[in-house]
């Protein structure tokens, strides 16, 4: 059960860092890959604490950083598209 669990953790890992590398023309859509990339870690992590038995405190820890993750990017997708007028990544010119 936990190798097809950690086989499932490789696989989500996997395809959400390719739908991050392939669809990076809107912002959201690279936010929302980051999430999911996040949601597998922590599978991940789910299942090393299974399988070692440690505690699982540090899954608290982890899932309040994601959150603080997911809406400081949510914000900054917000300022953006009041400042720019869309979401499309390559309009974004951080060097200006």
């Amino acid at each position: 059960m936990l190798i097809y669990s950690f086989m499932m953790f490789i696989f989500m890992y996997l395809v959400g860092l390719l739908v991050l590398c392939f669809k990076c023309k809107h912002l959201l859509l690279m936010l929302l890959s980051l999430e999911f990339i996040v949601l597998s870690l922590f599978l991940g992590l789910v299942v090393f604490m299974l399988m070692f038995y440690y505690e699982n405190y540090f899954l608290m820890i982890f899932l309040s950083l994601s959150v603080c993750e997911g809406s400081l990017g949510l914000s900054i997708l917000v300022s953006m598209v009041r400042s720019y007028g869309n979401d499309y990544f390559n309009m974004f010119n951080f060097l200006w």
